[in-house]
């Protein structure tokens, strides 16, 4: 018991660590939370900060959901449970990060990292339709809602434990809840497109 509190505790910590924050911090001296659409994720780093840096932000960020996880792997001793808390944590640590006011990203990228570990199949097969809707509607916002809702369709199908089917439909709720405003947008037509250089709510994770 001791171990899983440890695991879930250490996850979480790890997932507040946004390196959205602290490259732009570091790169331009400034708060990106203040910045393009305000959100601390890797699509806002690639508006305020360029393509380098978001993509380290975006790999970093899926690194440290697969961390999560991993921790609770080895300190849950392969407890199917304990590894979904651990990685659930690390997403949480990375939307309400405690380093940083409890302001942070989406989730999306370290979701991804998370589910590779629990889920590789349907990750890749859920990941992969984001990708055609992204590309076919240059919608970010509207590729990471499809990847997060057919995460739980997908682990269904795939992976009968219901331990990463749980964690895979709270990750989709969390997603739309992250996301309530872009899907306002996306209704009345006023959401940013990828590359379309316009300030706006944060598309993405």
């Amino acid at each position: 018991m001791l171990n899983t509190i440890i695991a879930i505790i250490v996850s979480y910590l790890l997932g507040s660590i946004s390196f959205s924050i602290l490259a732009a911090r570091w790169l331009k001296k400034i708060d990106i939370r203040e910045h393009g659409s305000g959100n601390a994720g890797a699509t806002n780093t690639l508006r305020v900060l360029g393509k380098g840096p978001a993509i380290a932000v975006f790999l970093l960020d899926i690194a440290k959901g697969s961390a999560g996880v991993l921790i609770g792997l080895w300190l849950g001793e392969g407890n199917a449970a304990v590894e979904v808390a651990c990685g659930l944590a690390a997403i949480g640590g990375h939307n309400w990060p405690i380093y940083f006011r409890f302001k942070g990203g989406k989730g999306i990228a370290t979701t991804i990292g998370a589910l590779v570990v629990w889920a590789f199949l349907p990750t890749l097969i859920a990941g992969i339709a984001a990708i055609l809707v992204i590309a076919l509607t240059r919608y970010v916002s509207l590729g990471s809602m499809v990847f997060a809702v057919l995460l739980p369709i997908f682990v269904f199908v795939f992976d009968k434990d219901p331990a990463f089917l749980w964690g895979a439909l709270v990750v989709a709720v969390l997603a739309i809840v992250r996301h309530r405003k872009n899907i306002v947008k996306l209704i009345n037509g006023t959401e940013n497109k990828l590359g379309s250089g316009k300030k706006g709510e944060p598309h993405g994770a």
